[in-house]
């Protein structure tokens, strides 16, 4: 690799420092060698200032510590010292707004992080969080550098330190653009959103070679932490998609829908789409009979403006729809039960992934719709031995502790404990409207007449006929659509057409809510 003592003594004038200058930028900006990069685009990646040309606004990237080298000595490393170390750090715009970045440079040294690398990336996060300006990493690195040892591992307990600190402060996104192991793992997992490629990106604690050597299974690394993986089964996935440039688009599309930090609110566009839209498709998407399936996704189509919405964890616990959205040009995060999968009912997972969307909305001043229509917690051994009961609660937990503004709309079936978690009056959403089709209750009639009139159906000459007239005394005391209504439970009940023109009004009304929790260092959440 060519060095400053390499390049062409110039005159020792302004003019000739400026022209090694350049020099040794230019060197920079090819990277290690054309092998290395050859060796790169083999693989179906693109380089790291190619990645970081997509992510931000053209000609808007101010590179921090270009010319940084490691200083460590032994294995031949005091042989190679190429300039950035590996990683590619610095701050530019998306759509105008100030976003700050670290690009790991798989030419170099594999990525991997040293002590300069890490003293790097350590640099930037401090600098976007003194900022207040979001931070997304794009990351395709092998793990700590061995040969520089336990100074590598550091680096990485400061990466994790200052993820810890930003949280809830400034938006951080991972971008996984290849091999994320070990250790470095976890800096993914304490960000607010995680994109992969499919096929070029993988995720684990231990390879396949580990978890052979010591289960006996056989897997691959896609098999074993690729995208889809992480994105149906494991839900450590936000977002996944074929290519970079798809994954980089939709990266800028999302921080479109956030602010800069929690201080600000997310940024509003104009909307054309008018406030007062009727929204008469609603009245033939929601079947009236409780039994019968729907895609959720229609509603909040025809509902949001122009139909367009960011759906996060869109292929995990797919019972539950969690998306970023905008009404009357503000964002909105919803939370709405699916009643193609699962019926809607909240699982574990359901849970999980709710709970901590509600948490970041939250964070970051996004009022919260909740559109319900969920037959209760999915039943089950497994669900109870795998701790619904904790799981459960982190919804519960996270829907308390929002300050933002936060509405309630019960389309269809909303019974028993998921209704009270799923953001009810009773654990303070500010407005809950239904529509004429809801059932709010303990449980379904049928289930509710079995206890209550079990002892005149047991007696009955016909029992069937004894309990469907039980089932029909149950629904018209209890379980008609103004019952809640009546009790001062639900707000009002709406016309399902006028439910956008509704939520906006709600919502411009809501823009002013301050609520102040009790003073405290911090909750303890269940987990």
């Amino acid at each position: 690799m060519t060095t400053v003592e390499d390049l062409p003594a110039g005159a020792n004038d302004a003019r000739g420092r400026v022209a090694e200058l350049h020099a040794i930028r230019e060197q920079v900006r090819r990277g290690p060698s054309e092998r290395a990069t050859e060796a790169q685009r083999a693989k179906g990646k693109l380089t790291a200032r190619e990645r970081i040309e997509l992510l931000l606004d053209e000609g808007s990237f101010n590179e921090v510590e270009p010319l940084r080298r490691h200083r460590a000595t032994g294995f031949g490393l005091e042989a190679k010292k190429p300039y950035t170390d590996g990683v590619i750090t610095g701050w530019g715009t998306v759509h105008g707004r100030t976003v700050f970045t670290y690009a790991h440079d798989f030419r170099i040294f594999g990525g991997a992080l040293g002590e300069a690398h890490a003293t790097k990336i350590h640099k930037i996060m401090d600098m976007a969080i003194q900022a207040g300006a979001p931070l997304v990493s794009l990351n395709d690195g092998a793990g700590a550098r061995i040969q520089e040892g336990v100074s590598a591992l550091a680096g990485y307990g400061g990466i994790f330190q200052r993820n810890t600190k930003a949280s809830g402060v400034i938006p951080q996104i991972s971008v996984m653009l290849g091999p994320c192991a070990g250790g470095a793992a976890y800096s993914p997992a304490l960000t607010d959103f995680v994109f992969m490629v499919r096929e070029t990106s993988q995720m684990f604690i231990t390879g396949p070679d580990v978890v052979r050597a010591v289960t006996g299974e056989e897997i691959t690394q896609n098999g074993l932490g690729g995208a889809d993986v992480h994105a149906e089964t494991s839900g450590v996935c936000h977002f996944a998609y074929d290519d970079e440039a798809t994954c980089l688009e939709e990266v800028r599309y999302l921080l479109s829908l956030l602010p800069a930090n929690n201080r600000e609110n997310p940024p509003s566009v104009p909307c054309e789409d008018p406030a007062d839209r009727s929204g008469d498709a609603l009245l033939d998407l929601v079947p009236a009979d409780g039994n019968r399936p729907y895609d959720m996704r229609k509603v909040i189509e025809e509902i949001v403006d122009d139909g367009e919405f960011l759906e996060v964890h869109e292929r995990w616990a797919t019972n539950i729809i969690c998306a970023l959205s905008r009404l009357d040009g503000r964002v909105v995060g919803i939370i709405a039960n699916q009643p193609q999968s699962l019926a809607g009912v909240l699982d574990i997972e359901a849970s999980e992934k709710s709970a901590r969307f509600v948490q970041m909305c939250d964070a970051f001043n996004i009022p919260i719709v909740t559109l319900l229509d969920v037959p209760g917690f999915l039943p089950g051994v497994d669900q109870e031995h795998g701790g619904i009961i904790r799981h459960g609660a982190k919804l519960l937990y996270a829907y308390c502790n929002a300050t933002v503004p936060r509405i309630s709309l019960v389309l269809r079936k909303a019974y028993g404990g998921a209704y009270i978690v799923m953001d009810s009056q009773s654990i303070g959403a500010d407005l809950t409207y239904a529509w004429p089709t809801n059932e709010i209750a303990v449980m379904g009639a049928e289930g509710a007449a079995n206890v209550i009139f079990r002892k005149q159906i047991a007696e009955a000459d016909d029992s069937d006929a004894m309990r469907t007239r039980m089932v029909k005394e149950y629904k018209s005391e209890l379980m008609h659509p103004y019952y809640a209504a009546e009790r001062g439970l639900v707000d009002d009940v709406i016309d399902p057409s006028e439910t956008r023109h509704t939520l906006i009004r709600a919502l411009e009304m809501l823009r002013t809510k301050h609520a102040d929790l009790p003073a405290r260092k911090h909750g303890n959440p269940p987990q």
